[in-house]
C-alpha cells in the first residue's frame, strides 16, 4: 500500500531513493548507512544501493535481515519488491557459512557449516587452486601464503569468510600515551576515537586486530593507531 508521508522508495534494481528534506531524513540516512552504499547525493533525493558485500559488511557488524527488512518497511512508500527481501535475506545467510581457523598444531583451516557447501566452493577452478588436501567432510587446509586470496575468490562466489585464524604477534614493545601534549594541554581520546579503538581491538579475540578506520581528515586517526599499540603493547603496522 502506498504512503506518501514515509521518506523512501526501494526499487527492485536494489536502489534505494531517501527524500533529504524529510523529517526522518537523518534516523533514515544512519539506518541505511549500516546495509547500503551511499550512490549519489544531490540536494533533495539521496540514492542508495544495496550489495552483497554492503549486507555482508552489516552481518559482520550484528546487522540481520529481519532487522533490515524491518527498517526498510517502516520507511519506504510502496511494499519492499520481493525480489529485493529474497536478496537480503540470501545474501546475510551466507555471510558466516565458511570459517578460516588455525587448528591445535597452528595450520590454517577452512571451516563448512555443511559438507555441500565445502563441495560446492571446491568445485571453482580458482577456489580449488588456492585449497590444500581435504581434513575431514566439512574441512580442508589451507597454505597460509593463500590466505588473502582465498577470501577474494570466495567472495566472487558468493560465500564471505569469517576469518578467525588471528595474526601473528609482533615484538613485544612498551607503549603509553602521554596525558597531556608537549605544550601542557590534556591528552585524552574522544569518544569517537575510543570506540574505534574498542572495535578494532574486539577485546583481543580473533575478530579483531584488522580493518579500516574511516574518519574525517583532522579527526585523529593517527591517534586511534597509537591508542591500539598501546592496547596491543607490540610492534604493530597501521
Amino acid at each position: 500500500m502506498y504512503d506518501p508521508a514515509k521518506p523512501l522508495v526501494v526499487q527492485s534494481d536494489h536502489s534505494l531513493l531517501l527524500e533529504a528534506d524529510h523529517p526522518e531524513f537523518e534516523s533514515a540516512r544512519d539506518l541505511l548507512s549500516r546495509f547500503a552504499e551511499l550512490v549519489a547525493s544531490p540536494e533533495h533525493v539521496h540514492t542508495y544501493r544495496i550489495t552483497r558485500l554492503s549486507l555482508w559488511n552489516a552481518s559482520e557488524s550484528g546487522v540481520g535481515a529481519d532487522e533490515i527488512l524491518a527498517g526498510l518497511t517502516r520507511l519506504s512508500k510502496f511494499p519492499i519488491p520481493e525480489n529485493v527481501q529474497f536478496e537480503i535475506r540470501d545474501a546475510m545467510q551466507r555471510y558466516g557459512r565458511l570459517t578460516l581457523v588455525r587448528d591445535a598444531q597452528g595450520r590454517l583451516t577452512l571451516f563448512a557449516a555443511d559438507p555441500l557447501i565445502l563441495r560446492e566452493v571446491r568445485g571453482h577452478e580458482r577456489v580449488k587452486a588456492l585449497l590444500g588436501d581435504m581434513s575431514g567432510e566439512k574441512s580442508c587446509r589451507v597454505p597460509d601464503e593463500n590466505r588473502g586470496l582465498l577470501k577474494q575468490q570466495l567472495l566472487r562466489v558468493g560465500y564471505p569468510v569469517r576469518d578467525l585464524a588471528g595474526h601473528a604477534k609482533g615484538a613485544p614493545l612498551a607503549i603509553e600515551l602521554l596525558g597531556e601534549t608537549r605544550s601542557g594541554k590534556e591528552l585524552t581520546l574522544r569518544p569517537y576515537q575510543q570506540r574505534a579503538v574498542d572495535a578494532f581491538w574486539a577485546q583481543g579475540r580473533a575478530e579483531g586486530g584488522s580493518g579500516v578506520v574511516v574518519l574525517p581528515c583532522g579527526a585523529g586517526k593517527t591517534l586511534v593507531g597509537m591508542a591500539t599499540m598501546q592496547k596491543a603493547q607490540a610492534s604493530a603496522l597501521i
